[in-house]
């Protein structure tokens, strides 16, 4: 999925549900981690009823990922999380990866707005 076709989605469906969180991973397992969860990550992002999934390394300490991802229901979400995709996913990085610290949170929307800085932000294009 393009940026611009995520981009287009997020603004189209409703997001209901949203996860953050984050997995701190042991060096030695950086890219074991990543090797168990990449491939899941495209078909989740363009799942019917995903709004954004999206993992992403810390900037300021490469052994930390975040996860952020938006449903627009429950239903959408019990279906990615029984999906097959998504279970390998899961066990690789049970399997693979001494995991050190995890945490994730969810939330549910009661509404939904803008979320620019004040003053905006100028895209370059």
């Amino acid at each position: 999925m393009s940026a611009e076709t995520a981009q287009a989605k997020s603004r189209e469906l409703k997001t209901n549900i949203v996860f953050n969180g984050y997995y701190r991973v042991h060096p030695e397992d950086r890219q074991k981690f990543i090797d168990a969860v990449a491939d899941h990550i495209p078909p989740t992002a363009e799942s019917s009823g995903c709004t954004y999934y999206v993992f992403a390394a810390d900037i300021l300490d490469p052994n930390v990922f975040h996860l952020s991802e938006g449903w627009e229901s429950d239903e959408a979400l019990a279906k990615h999380h029984s999906s097959e995709i998504f279970q390998r996913a899961l066990g690789g990085a049970r399997e693979t990866v001494r995991i050190l610290d995890h945490q994730g949170q969810r939330y549910d929307i009661a509404k939904q707005g803008d979320g620019s800085p004040p003053g905006g932000v100028e895209v370059q294009h």
